[in-house]
């Protein structure tokens, strides 16, 4: 997967971050770029979330500007600032993801021809690529330490995918 435009929202990072899988992306993509306002969210967070040191430190995370501040506030309408800025990025860079998991900003990006993938999609991919045993631990651990909220269906969903059991 090298020489891919990948952009991030926040959630994916700080997710990854609070169950120590945050490597993953740079195994997979080996860079990850993400606009100045999901950059601020993460750093200027109190209390200090997940993910917020390894983005001021760590040399395969980007960040950039976002130069199309009209489709930024256009996307503000009905998105957070992170999420609108990480589509008009993933738009400006002609990106080949962007990984976001809210579901309306899923769609919006959708919508304007973007493709997307979520942390589960990542999971898979890693799983797929070797770089772990197995999705259902990561799951598990996003729910319980990050939060991170999945229905039964789609838990099942990803597990069967993962040629995994419930």
């Amino acid at each position: 997967m090298n020489n891919l435009i990948i952009v991030s929202n926040t959630s994916p990072i700080t997710s990854l971050a609070a169950v120590g899988q945050l490597d993953l992306l740079k195994q997979l993509y080996q860079r990850i770029i993400i606009p100045e306002t999901v950059y601020q969210e993460l750093i200027g967070a109190n209390p200090t979330v997940p993910g917020a040191k390894e983005v001021s430190t760590f040399p395969w995370i980007e960040t950039k500007i976002v130069a199309n501040q009209p489709l930024v506030q256009a996307l503000r309408q009905k998105l957070d600032p992170g999420e609108a800025a990480a589509i008009a990025l993933a738009i400006a860079l002609n990106a080949d993801r962007l990984i976001i998991d809210e579901r309306k900003g899923r769609k919006i990006a959708i919508d304007m021809g973007v493709q997307v993938i979520g942390i589960l999609g990542v999971l898979l991919e890693a799983k797929s690529n070797g770089l772990i045993d197995r999705v259902k631990p990561i799951v598990d651990d996003l729910i319980a330490i990050a939060g991170f909220r999945i229905s039964q269906q789609l838990y099942a969903e990803i597990l069967q995918a993962a040629k995994e059991s419930l």
